[in-house]
């Protein structure tokens, strides 16, 4: 089966089992849906305008992407229209950290640094995100300065060296976007990985977890963990919960 073909059949399942704020018995995964996942959305007007720009860009550039099998030279603007979060989704994040309070964000995979100007859109956090991919992490760091975001750190590393050594000096975790590297081992070793910093009311946000069987196979795993009490599927990602006093559920909610 097809890349493509996969995700189309993902796509219809998920429609399929979907639940709005009325079958949510839970009085967590009601307050979530109603207040962050059905909250409006706000652009980020200057990463909007950023993101435009990129979609315009012709510019070929080497991907070294270990998790993907697209062709090493790939264009931005193909790049910033088809890879990288939407508005709908990087506002859905931002809400998040926002209704948490989380201050101390780790974002796996930079990208162009649009969905990483959302994540810090609240000056008061701290956000350390990495990107191994040089030809990437060189235009994600320009979009970053020409934002003037003071509150973001970009690591350009592979995240196999960069992760680890991050963990030994941010020890407390509250919010973490996984988008790098989708292959089921390599999704499921950054998040053991991360388990090590997280705490009850930590968040982490699994990107892609339809994108392949691989990367289904990697979310079922995660969601199933022990130390994941609740977790929510929003199709294009996961979002799992620490918090010992909820009741052990997955939702798949419409968005």
């Amino acid at each position: 089966m097809s890349t493509r073909t996969f995700q189309v059949f993902s796509y219809l399942s998920y429609w399929l089992n979907a639940v709005d704020e009325h079958s949510l018995h839970s009085p967590f995964f009601f307050d979530f849906y109603t207040h962050v996942v059905k909250s409006p959305a706000a652009k980020h007007d200057l990463a909007e305008k950023l993101r435009q720009q990129l979609i315009n860009d012709t510019r070929l550039i080497h991907v070294d992407d270990p998790g993907s099998k697209k062709p090493a030279k790939r264009a931005v603007g193909e790049i910033a229209k088809n890879a990288l979060s939407t508005a709908r989704y990087s506002s859905l994040f931002n809400r998040i950290i926002t209704r948490y309070k989380c201050k101390n964000i780790i974002e796996l995979g930079t990208s162009f640094g649009i969905n990483t100007l959302y994540l810090a859109a609240d000056p008061s956090v701290n956000v350390v995100t990495i990107e191994g991919s040089k030809a990437i992490a060189e235009i994600g760091s320009l979009t970053l300065q020409f934002a003037g975001a003071k509150n973001i750190k970009l690591l350009e590393e592979n995240i196999d060296a960069a992760l680890p050594a991050l963990l030994q000096t941010m020890r407390k975790v509250d919010f973490v976007f996984m988008d790098a590297n989708h292959t089921c081992d390599a999704t499921v070793r950054y998040f053991k990985l991360l388990l090590k910093n997280i705490h009850h009311k930590s968040v982490i946000v699994v990107d892609d977890i339809h994108y392949s069987a691989g990367m289904e196979r990697a979310w079922k795993e995660i969601k199933d963990h022990p130390l994941v009490h609740s977790s929510a599927d929003v199709y294009r990602c996961g979002i799992l919960f620490f918090d010992p006093s909820l009741n052990k559920q997955h939702v798949i909610l419409q968005f």
